[in-house]
This record gives C-alpha cells, sequence and structure tokens, in this order.
C-alpha cells in the first residue's frame, strides 16, 4: 500500500510539474512564436534545468503542440464548468456560448497559438482546434437534435447548426485577435447569440418568406 501512494505521488508531482511547463510554454510561445521562442528561456522562468524539459518533451515541436493541446483541455474544462446545474438545453447553449467567448478573452495566448500551429505546421492534417470539435461536437448536435424534437428549433439538420454557430464563434476569436474589439466579451457573446436564435428578419418578413 505504501509503495502504491508513493508512485501516486510520484506521479502526481510529474503531472502538476507536466501542466507547469505547458502553461509557461503557451505564454512564451505566445510572446515570441514558435520559431523565436528558446527553451532555454522557457527552463530560465521555470528554474529547472533543461534536461528537464525533455524528459517530458523530446523537441520543441512536441511542446508547442502539447501545449495547444493543454489550452484546448482548459478550454473544455472551463465550459464544461461553466454548464454546471443548467439543466434546460437552450441555456446550456447560452452558457456555452458566453463560456467560449470569456475563456479567449482570458486567455489571449489560446488564440495566439492557434494562429502559430497554422503558420508552423501546415502538413498537420487536422490542427488541434478542429481535433477536439470534432471530437466533441456530437454532444451539442444531440442538443439540436432534442430541442428539434421538442419543437423548439427549426427542423433543420444539426451539422448546419453546429457549423454556423462553430464559425461565428471561431471568426470572432480572430477578428479579436487581429484587430482588437470595441465590446467585451459578454456583449460579442450577445450578439452572437441574437443574430444565430433570432435572426435578422422581423416577424411579418418571416411570414412573407413562407408564403413567397
Amino acid at each position: 500500500m505504501a509503495v502504491k501512494q508513493a508512485v501516486d505521488r510520484r506521479s502526481e508531482r510529474a503531472e502538476r510539474r507536466r501542466h507547469e511547463i505547458l502553461d509557461a510554454a503557451a505564454v512564451l510561445f505566445a510572446e515570441h512564436g514558435f520559431a523565436g521562442t528558446d527553451t532555454d528561456e522557457l527552463a530560465a522562468r521555470l528554474k529547472v534545468g533543461k534536461g528537464t524539459l525533455y524528459r517530458y518533451f523530446p523537441s520543441k515541436e512536441a511542446l508547442f503542440l502539447a501545449a495547444a493541446d493543454r489550452l484546448m483541455r482548459r478550454l473544455r474544462q472551463f465550459v464544461t464548468d461553466e454548464l454546471t446545474g443548467i439543466d434546460d438545453p437552450l441555456d446550456r447553449v447560452r452558457v456555452g456560448v458566453r463560456a467560449f467567448l470569456k475563456f479567449c478573452s482570458v486567455h489571449p495566448q489560446f488564440v495566439e497559438l492557434l494562429i502559430q500551429e497554422r503558420a508552423a505546421f501546415k502538413d498537420r492534417p487536422t490542427p488541434t482546434y478542429f481535433e477536439h470539435r470534432e471530437a466533441h461536437i456530437k454532444k451539442w448536435q444531440d442538443l439540436y437534435r432534442e430541442m428539434i424534437g421538442r419543437g423548439r428549433l427549426r427542423d433543420v439538420p444539426v451539422e448546419r447548426i453546429s457549423d454556423v454557430l462553430s464559425s461565428a464563434l471561431y471568426g470572432t476569436i480572430f477578428i479579436n485577435h487581429f484587430t482588437g474589439s470595441r465590446k467585451t466579451w459578454q456583449q460579442q457573446a450577445d450578439d452572437v447569440l441574437d443574430i444565430f436564435l433570432l435572426g435578422i428578419l422581423s416577424q411579418p418578413e418571416r411570414r412573407r418568406g413562407r408564403s413567397a
């Protein structure tokens, strides 16, 4: 029993150290870019030997991709935590959108790493963001399907719904990154949700469209 506890503690310490390395690396990559990042500087910031970094990650490329993956996992966990205790499907969509934009606003290095990955690793068949999206989009599509079944959403393909909303959010964080935003993440979430859920046509125009 004592041996197992000692092994568990070592494993926990190793996992904490790995996360510390990845969080510090994400900041450094965001500051200097992939090519401009020196792992010597990362080791100095963490106050560890460079060999410690390579015990966890065999190359700078592996470190970068793991840092991007770590941020995606943190984003997913943040959204999951924000959704805790919320049962209404439409409320879950609203909270999910707000949580996504809040995380990206609080962690701008997340968006920077997504941009750098597309530039530095063009040969990757599926970038990290889309790997995670494809792995977890089904639960949202099931939610849309449930709302369609209850008559709360129009009967349109759930893939179309998820693609449109994902594109709106993805585009928002990149526009914010490149041009800045005069609006808070709360205001942007309200804008996205208003247009996504209610559209831009007035009720008379909607009725006219259906009768045309």
